[in-house]
Formats: C-alpha cells, structure tokens, sequence
C-alpha cells in the first residue's frame, strides 16, 4: 500500500500517467539504459515504464527525437540531465521515485528556448517547471545513488514497481472518442476476439448464423400465423405475439452480423499509424449504434413481454378477469413493455457504453465493461424472471385449486388440465434458456479478470508492454461457454411456435395456400369454442338444467367482466372434433348456436336447430307447424337480427343460407318450446 501511495503521489505531480493504471498487476524491474542521449550519465539503470508514460526504451527514444539538435548544440548544460531525467528515471530502492528539480527545469527551458522556437518546438505541457518539486539541486541527486539506508535485501537491480495495465501503441484510440479497455482510457481491445483463435471465431460466426436463420424463420411463422387471422389471439395470450416479434428482431440482428462479419464490430487497422484492428465503441460508428439499438432494446423487450404474459395469465386465473376487462389494460402493457427497455437504450448511449462484439458480428453492451454488464443485463433480466415465476406459480396454484375443489363438467377438466400442461411446458421452455443465459454471464463476469491477466501475459512481449509480475492464476475462456451463450439467447423465442403449433393452425394455412378464406359452416364450427357466460352461474347452477353457450372467436375470452377460470382451457380444435361435439350436443337437446328468445307473455323460449337425424318433421305437430308458420310470417331480417346477437362471428351470408333452407326443405325446421311452465319444457 506504501507503494502505491507513492506511486499515486508522484504521478499526480507529473500528470503524465493515467491515473486509473496505478492499481493494477503489472510488476517491474531496473534495467540498463539504451537510449544514446541518457548513456555516460552518473547512473546506469533505468525503469520503465517511464515518467511519461512510455512503457519500453525504444518509444521513449521516439518521443526525444525533437530535442536532438538541443542536446547536439548544447543550448544548455542542464538540458540533457533533465531530458533523462524524465525520459529515462533513475533506479533507486523500492518504492521510491525522484523527480527532477524546478530550478534545474526553468535553467534548462529558459536557455533552450530560442532554439526551440527556430526550429519549430515547443515545450510539453507535461513538462511544466510548476509541476516539479521546488529545490535546486542537478540530477541524480547524491542520495538517489547511495544504497538503500533501511538494511533491506533489496538492490537497485530488483527493484519491482506496480504500475498497472499500459495500453500498447497499436491499441491506442483518438482521445475524444471514449474508449476503455482495461480501466485506461483511449485504448480498445483488439479485433478479431483477443480470446480465441481464428478458426475458432469462424466456427463460432457459422454457428450463430445457422441459429439465427432457425429461430428467425420459427418466429416469423408465429407472427405471419397471427397475421392470418388477428382475431384468434386476444389476451391473455396476445403478449405470445409481440415476444415472438421482439425475438424475430433479435434474430434478426445476429443473422445481419453474420453476413456484416467484423466490418460494423470492429475498426480498421491503420499500419501507417501503427493502429491495430481495435473493437468499436460508443456511438460515432451509426451502423453499430443501430445493430445495438436494435439487438438491446427487443432483448429487453422480449423478456418485458414474457413476465405481462405471466400478469394478464394471472389476472385470467385469479381475479377471474375475462378478455374485455385485460384488453383493456392494454395500452398500459404497451407502454411499459416499449418504455423500460427505449430507456435503458437510451441511457447506454448517453454513457457511451457500446461495444462491438467481433465474434458475432453485432454490438452489445457488457462484452468487456464488467459494471454495464451487471446494471444492464443480469439485474434486469434477473428481475424478469423472478417477477413472472411468482406470477406464473400463483397462476397456475389458482387453476389447480379450482381443478381440485370446484366440480367441473368433464370437458372442462380435461380442457383445463390441458391448459396448465401448456402453461408449463412454455414456461420450462422459455426459462431454461434464459436462465442459462444469466449463469453464463454469471461466470463470465467472475473469470474476466483471470482471462484479461493471462492475454496480458501471453502478448506483453508482442506489445512491448510489461509483462505481469506473480501471476497466481492463468485461464482462457472456453468456446463452448459462447456458443451457449448465443444459442440461449436466440433459442428463447422459439416456444412461442409451441404455442400456435396446433391442428387449426395447419387448416388455417392450408386454406391460406388455397388463395381463399372458407367461409361455410364447417371453418366456421372450427373456429368456434364455447364459452360459459359467468363462471359464479356454472358454479352454482342446477346439474339438471341446460347450459346456453355463446360463440366466440378465441379460445381463451370470457363473455364478462368476471370470465371463468374454464376460459383459459378453451383451446383450439380441428373441424373433425368440432364436428364430432357438435353432434353429440345435438344429440343432447342442447344447441351449437343457442339463444333466448321472449315470447309476447314474458317466458322465454329456447330455440334451437335440430337437423333431420335428429327429429322427423310432422305435420299434424302444432309446434312443427307454429315453428313454419313464425318463420314465415315474421322477416329474414327478424330473424337475422336475432341470431346475430349470439354469436360474434357468424355473417349475414350464412344466416340468408340457412334461412333459405328452412324455407325450401321440409326436413329442417326451427324447433320451438314454449315455456309456459315446467312440464312443457
């Protein structure tokens, strides 16, 4: 700690060394001196990196290269001790850095200023006389080159320093632009991936690109199924539709960085200015801000989607909600699932947090900042999940316990066990690979340090740049750790095809392909479900007394405020099974299409249709013959009017049909009981 104090104290006085370097790994030793300016003085070693920040000999040679002709036409004899002086330091015991005087600085500036000015010099700001210590003594002073005075084993030729990770010269960045690499600023890591080898990074690139190609074409079939028919899906299930288009943009980026390669992910190289290949960040690149825009803000989007699908299940589950009353919290749902992940977009842009990602082609963000990945992607996707699991649980508790102690018709058991069976399974098949998408970025942000350590190890010497000092610990990250990774995050949105795969589903795009939407009555049974009109009534009813069934368009709207809990069981069937249910309903007395009708005392009526099979049409029956004689003395558009109101769907075309055949065939009829008491009915 003695050490990096003095270290820290020193650096502020010079502000020539990057300040967040000083606490870092890198350790150093005395070496003899090579630059041909600083040889014949009355010390032999030197340390590096240097005062100035050069972190090798031969940069600081460089950088002394304008003050040749100074030293060559001795403006000043001051002038060349106190260019060493910064340029090549002394090496003195452990822990302890010199700086030259200010008196020897202002002699040597003053006498050395008119031949700097001809040809064209000028003096450094991080040379500033203000900035060294004020005494007037030459240098090395006399008790820089006495040995150390505390008794120490340590000599002048192992001193060790920590100076932190210095950012080489081929990874340095214009200043204005923003970058960090490693807590230096300027400096980018390099481009491709500094953590694998190249044919690694291509194996890695083809995979991702095949993964994406499948989950986009899986959540483009999601999309385009509910754009055949809208209506199908309302809530609680329409959250299902905007997760697999928010997934269909995220496989969408990926397939894009796939065919961009490391064109948007990374900067070119620049050999004339020994400029390696860096990796992008921040915001000046517009193409990789939008991949980031994109790539960041439906991931987010998507898993904001997921846990309103877990609210509007529990509010269908629990609080007994129907369709109409959730519909209506839509706009709500809209502006939190767009507004949370648009702001956090936007607020990573603000702090310049992009980064380019070289192995997938796309930019993200927490690929190399530790602190953006834990804000930005773990806490929220972490609160995601521990939000909809406890929504989803209570749900699917609220479904069960009306399976378990409220006594349903069979049907509607089986159609709600079904219903919990697809809940879960589409739960399991969304979390599992969000969760292994938080535990590898879990891991990834513990071992990141030890993978930064030992690239620095392995390429110090390419660099030029100090190697670190007792590594403990060496480990480079597995491929397979990444490929997981992608594969997770675009896997995710597959389980919404588990959710439309269905038999209706097949029909609906077979007729698609045919060119034309069937309209007879055959697709329209098949896009019917019933629906119980108050969940309390179903409870509570008489077993012997029929149940009216409304028609509607989706398989999980109720008909109120408060739907039943049946509701949700409602599920898509094939016009084979809404046949076969159809008919035994008809062999029930009970009908497909029921309604209630007021007759002129005040009693109802029950009309239904009854085919041929079912009742022999006879003449000499009063009720036959009262039922012909009302249909025709009253309108079709009497009639019309009233079926219309039972079923949401049903069209005037189909209802003129219907109408028509009653009229010309004797083996129809419209079957009408009177109630005028019990008997009768």
């Amino acid at each position: 700690m003695d050490l990096l104090w003095v270290l820290y104290s020193m650096l502020t006085v010079c502000m020539a060394i990057n300040m967040e370097a000083t606490g870092s790994h890198s350790m150093f030793t005395c070496e003899p001196i090579t630059l041909r300016m600083c040889q014949g003085l009355a010390y032999n070693t030197t340390f590096m990196p240097n005062l100035l920040n050069h972190y090798d000999q031969q940069t600081a040679a460089l950088a002394m290269e304008p003050f040749h002709p100074m030293v060559n036409l001795e403006c000043s004899t001051e002038i060349r001790p106190f260019l060493c002086a910064l340029y090549a330091p002394v090496c003195t015991e452990y822990g302890r850095v010199t700086l030259p005087c200010r008196r020897l600085c202002q002699r040597a500036k003053s006498d050395c200023y008119k031949l700097m000015d001809m040809f064209g010099v000028t003096w450094p700001d991080e040379m500033e006389c203000s900035r060294f210590p004020d005494c007037d003594e030459s240098y090395p002073r006399t008790i820089d080159l006495l040995p150390s005075s505390d008794g120490t084993e340590e000599s002048p030729s192992s001193v060790q320093r920590d100076y932190g990770f210095w950012c080489p010269r081929e990874l340095k960045i214009e200043p204005d632009l923003g970058y960090s690499f490693m807590g230096v600023r300027d400096c980018s890591p390099p481009c491709p991936n500094m953590y694998f080898r190249e044919d690694e990074l291509i194996f890695a690139r083809y995979f991702i690109g095949v993964v994406s190609i499948v989950c986009l074409s899986a959540t483009l079939f999601t999309f385009l199924t509910f754009l055949i028919d809208v209506g199908r899906f309302r809530y609680p299930e329409r959250p299902i539709i905007f997760y697999a288009v928010c997934y269909m943009m995220v496989s969408l980026v990926f397939f894009l960085g796939f065919l961009l390669e490391d064109r948007v992910s990374c900067n070119a190289a620049s050999p004339g200015r020994f400029r390696a290949s860096t990796v992008t960040q921040g915001s000046h690149n517009k193409a990789c801000t939008l991949l980031f825009m994109t790539l960041y803000f439906f991931t987010m989007a998507g898993s904001v989607w997921w846990v309103i699908l877990t609210i509007t299940w529990f509010l269908a589950a629990v609080p007994k909600w129907g369709s109409e009353a959730i519909e209506k919290k839509a706009l709500l749902f809209h502006a939190v699932a767009w507004g949370i992940p648009g702001a956090l977009t936007i607020t990573l842009m603000a702090m310049n947090k992009i980064e380019g990602d070289s192995m997938s082609g796309v930019c993200f963000v927490g690929l190399y900042d530790l602190m953006a990945l834990r804000w930005f992607l773990l806490v929220p996707l972490a609160l995601d999940v521990v939000v909809g699991v406890v929504l989803l649980l209570a749900g699917i508790a609220a479904l069960n316990r009306v399976r378990m102690e409220i006594p349903l018709e069979k049907e509607n058991q089986d159609k709600l066990v079904k219903f919990m069976i697809r809940i879960g399974v589409f739960s399991v098949l969304y979390l599992v690979p969000l969760l292994t998408v938080i535990g590898c970025y879990l891991y990834e942000q513990s071992h990141r340090s030890v993978w930064e350590t030992t690239w620095v190890q392995e390429r110090c010497r390419e660099y030029h740049i100090p190697c670190p000092f007792k590594v403990e610990q060496t480990s480079r990250p597995d491929i397979a750790l990444f490929l997981i990774k992608y594969l997770m995050m675009l896997v995710v949105g597959i389980p919404s095809v588990f959710w439309v795969g269905s038999k209706k589903t097949c029909f609906e795009w077979a007729s698609f392909f045919n060119g034309h939407r069937r309209k007879d009555s055959a697709v329209h049974e098949s896009r019917q479900v019933l629906q119980e009109p108050d969940f309390t009534q179903l409870l509570l009813r008489d077993p012997n007394t029929p149940v009216v069934r409304k028609s509607r368009g989706t398989s999980t709207q109720g008909t109120s405020t408060h739907a039943s809990s049946t509701h949700l069981a409602m599920l898509d069937e094939p016009p084979s099974a809404s046949t076969s249910r159809a008919g035994s309903m008809r062999s029930k007395s009970s009908s497909f299409h029921g309604s209630l009708h007021r007759s002129r005392d005040g009693r109802y009526t029950a009309c239904s249709y009854r085919g041929v099979e079912e009742r022999t049409p006879r003449l000499d029956d009063p009720l036959q013959h009262c039922s012909v004689n009302r249909l025709n003395s009253h309108s079709r558009h009497g009639s019309l009017q009233r079926l219309e109101s039972q079923s949401r769907h049903s069209s005037v075309r189909d209802l003129t049909i219907t109408a028509q055949a009653i009229q010309s065939s004797p083996g129809n009829g419209i079957h009408c009981v009177v109630g005028e008491d019990a008997t009768m009915a």
